[in-house]
């Protein structure tokens, strides 16, 4: 039996708790898989445990964006470009400006 990337993913969240590359990824799978809502659960506890992880920001935006909510998403992406410009990370605050100006157009 194979062992589904989720649930490597999760395996390893188990062992370690504190993993958020593994919490976004967990993510990502269930976005792919179209389970928009876990997506977001698993990303809103994310960005309450670890809040200075700044790529949760685009996609828990993102994911908001797809369920129709528009504000919230907006709302996610101006707190990520505050973590964004406080970490000087400028690719992902660029990407987080790019997705407030399409929410606007």
């Amino acid at each position: 039996m194979t062992v589904s990337r989720l649930e490597l993913l999760q395996k390893l969240v188990e062992k370690d708790p504190s993993d958020s590359f593994s919490k976004y990824a967990i993510g990502l799978e269930y976005q792919s898989m179209n389970e928009l809502e876990k997506a977001r659960d698993v990303l809103e506890e994310l960005r309450n445990s670890d809040p200075a992880y700044h790529a949760t920001y685009y996609q828990l935006g993102k994911i908001y964006q797809q369920l129709g909510d528009e504000q919230m998403a907006k709302k996610i992406y101006e707190q990520g470009l505050y973590i964004t410009t406080g970490q000087g990370e400028h690719h992902a605050k660029s990407e987080l400006e790019q997705a407030i100006n399409e929410l606007l157009i």
